[in-house]
């Protein structure tokens, strides 16, 4: 890897590039499970509801909903109480619990068809990335100091989006060649990887008192959040992350029923590096897969992670996250409202840039005013906001998205309000009851309001469009809390320049 001779850390551990050789086989870790997360993740809204997925679960909007709730608040809120526990009994010994739960997990989501089954699935995948979690970023930080954090953290992050940028690439390949299951049983097979990778290494010491009971971890985890200035950091950032996840576990349902990516699919058709399953054929003409369009966001910070986080490395962390907040709700906004692929790409860039700005820098901040011997417990609270934003966000995404935006949803309503077809029944209002009363079912209504209205996909499409604009109902409304986000974090930022632990 160099030829540079490794020299001695502080702790004795041998260097490569001004890293510990640990922290490079952490990054290795963490970027097969992100692969494994992203090959699942970047499709998995259009396997669990898409109404026109021929071979998908075809559940509610709101059941959808329901299952990423319970995704965030297992993976996500559950690391505020795993990250204590991380630093206490090792950090080696929690990483192999939690590759064993996510290789579970991911077979179960392959064979599961059940609402209560598939949903039994994801509460096992994300308590074992609960585990994961705390445990891999507790080590990382045991490996960076203040001089080198901010390149670290950045590092890590674009090694995240290493994996996350390979993940729809064959998510894309293996769903369209060999069919759903092998999307899931390919994500155990790279998770399973780790195992390789996590004895070759010497664990991390905390710091950590290692006689505490588990009763006493969980206490001392809890009354580190009775101090409200950290409190309402975290509730800042919810805000943030539950615009963030509504766009990148939103957007794959709304591309798929709206955005009309001709334009991009005309340019991939004309050069030949790029395979013939990056353009389907649909009903409203070639078309790009929601995942290769979303996977920008991964491609550009791959690209741009490095040296944008070389950048802004003077930068304190809370003036770089306004600014980043900032990029990224005009570039929900401009990928949200738009139904052409190549303005939504221009979308993706905004969100992108402000994602870069602002995700390794929730860790870099809470690494840096974490106490000694509490690193994985204060990295366990970094995913508090992303479980709190993605819990309630999932929930509003199922109500607002099944109400005002799905587009088998608005074909029924169409049928109901604006044709004879549902002539001689009445509809309350009521979503449950709108199936019923229009007289078909959600994956077959956009069909069958085809046949009414005697329009093509693409020209019944524009007309539901026009009728009832979803791109305004949903994303305004997620746009605003982005922009409330930005507004606290500011006045958070002004105030702890009077808080010396807190002013990083």
């Amino acid at each position: 890897m160099t030829n540079e001779q490794p020299t001695a850390d502080m702790a004795g551990r041998s260097k490569v590039l001004g890293f510990t050789w640990g922290y490079w086989m952490l990054n290795g870790i963490e970027m097969f499970e992100r692969l494994a997360y992203y090959l699942v993740r970047s499709v998995v809204a259009v396997y669990i509801m898409q109404a026109d997925e021929t071979h998908g679960l075809h559940f509610s909007a709101a059941q959808k909903g329901t299952i990423y709730s319970l995704w965030f608040i297992f993976q996500s809120l559950l690391p505020t109480f795993t990250g204590g526990y991380a630093d206490r009994y090792g950090y080696k010994k929690t990483l192999a619990v939690a590759i064993t739960l996510n290789v579970i997990g991911y077979i179960l989501m392959g064979t599961m068809t059940s609402y209560l089954g598939f949903s039994v699935a994801v509460m096992v995948l994300a308590t074992g990335s609960a585990f994961f979690k705390p445990s891999l970023q507790g080590s990382l930080a045991q490996n960076v100091n203040k001089t080198n954090s901010s390149l670290g953290w950045g590092i890590f992050y674009w090694v995240v989006n290493v994996g996350a940028m390979i993940g729809p690439l064959l998510a894309n390949f293996l769903r369209f060649g060999y069919g759903w299951q092998a999307v899931f049983f390919c994500s155990a097979g790279f998770m399973a990887l780790n195992y390789l990778m996590l004895f070759t290494f010497k664990d991390f010491e905390s710091g950590a008192n290692k006689t505490d009971g588990p009763w006493k971890v969980f206490l001392r985890t809890v009354r580190n959040l009775s101090d409200r200035r950290l409190v309402a950091w975290l509730l800042i950032m919810s805000c943030f992350w539950l615009m963030m996840y509504t766009l990148w576990d939103l957007q794959p349902n709304f591309l798929t029923d709206w955005n009309d990516s001709g334009d991009v699919a005309a340019l991939f058709q004309r050069v030949p590096i790029f395979p013939d399953t990056w353009v389907v054929a649909t009903d409203r003409g070639p078309q790009v897969p929601q995942e290769l369009l979303l996977n920008l966001n991964a491609v550009l910070i791959v690209c741009l992670m490095i040296p944008v986080s070389w950048l802004v490395r003077k930068l304190k962390t809370l003036e770089s996250m306004v600014i980043g907040m900032t990029m990224a709700t005009a570039g929900v906004l401009v990928a949200g409202l738009t139904n052409v692929g190549f303005m939504f790409l221009l979308g993706v860039v905004g969100f992108s840039l402000g994602e870069m700005l602002t995700g390794p820098k929730k860790n870099e901040y809470l690494g840096l005013i974490s106490p000694p011997g509490k690193k994985g417990q204060y990295l366990g609270y970094v995913n508090i906001p992303v479980g709190l934003g993605g819990w309630f966000g999932s929930w509003l995404q199922g109500f607002v998205y099944g109400r005002w935006g799905e587009k088998a949803v608005l074909a029924q309503k169409y049928l109901v309000e604006k044709t004879d077809f549902a002539a001689g029944r009445t509809w309350d209002g009521d979503i449950h009851t709108l199936g019923e009363a229009a007289g078909v079912a959600r994956p077959e209504a956009f069909a069958r309001l085809m046949d009414v209205t005697g329009l093509d996909a693409a020209a019944t499409t524009h007309l539901l469009w026009e009728t009832y604009s979803p791109h305004h109902a949903v994303w305004i409304p997620f746009a605003l809390i982005g922009v409330v986000a930005i507004v606290a974090l500011v006045v958070f930022a002004r105030m702890a320049r009077r808080w010396s632990d807190m002013n990083a």
